[in-house]
């Protein structure tokens, strides 16, 4: 069976993607599709027939086609169960989705490229405030995570709900980097820096990281 992902290195929702087809040790071709304003092959219609949407990641699997991480990940889950990146108890199921669901549909898509090119370009918004704009949402949201790790029944555990990666340590993980890359204070956040480290510890994170591809 073959299997390709549309890549781009610095892409949050691909780099979770890349960190549990390693978990999962799914062998995976990646075809790089270049976001980088001024390239932005994302926008060609080569690749706008393969997704409409144009973003990434894209994963085919001989003729399956699928886009956006979270339906990937819950593809992958389903049908490649070894090692489980959910929990069998369902209250602890829940948990993990919902800070998956916090960092997913709260932070990641408010300071998306397209979202951040927008202010630039069609607001005028300077690079101060776009800036302002970044951190803002990603504080809100990781104020909500670091509350929910801290009371949560596996706080004191290498990751967010216990002694097995799942995939709230995926999404944690590739927000931490985005974060760090647009110089978001996290300092305030012990339990994320925490979890965040031991993630990083994992080959499978350490290769999947965008200094790796």
């Amino acid at each position: 069976m073959e299997h390709v992902l549309y890549d781009y290195f610095r892409s949050t929702a691909a780099y979770r993607v890349r960190i549990a087809l390693n978990l999962k040790g799914i062998q995976t071709e990646h075809v790089l599709i270049n976001l980088k304003p001024g390239v932005d092959e994302q926008k060609a219609t080569a690749y706008k027939d393969i997704n409409p949407q144009g973003r990434v990641p894209t994963y085919i699997e001989d003729d399956f086609v699928l886009a956006q991480s979270p339906a990937i990940l819950e593809y992958l889950e389903e049908c490649y169960p070894n090692p489980a990146l959910l929990p069998t108890d369902p209250h602890k199921r829940a948990k993990v989705r919902q800070l998956c669901a916090t960092i997913a549909c709260d932070i990641h898509p408010l300071n998306n490229l397209s979202v951040l090119q927008y202010l630039k370009n069609e607001l005028a918004a300077d690079t101060d405030a776009v800036s302002q704009w970044y951190s803002h949402w990603v504080t809100e949201g990781f104020n909500a995570v670091e509350a929910m790790l801290t009371t949560s029944d596996s706080a004191g555990t290498p990751y967010c709900f216990g002694s097995e990666i799942t995939l709230a340590d995926i999404y944690l993980t590739a927000q931490v980097y985005n974060a760090n890359r647009f110089n978001v204070d996290i300092s305030g956040y012990p339990m994320i820096i925490k979890i965040e480290a031991a993630c990083q510890k994992v080959s499978a994170f350490q290769n999947a990281s965008p200094e790796k591809q």
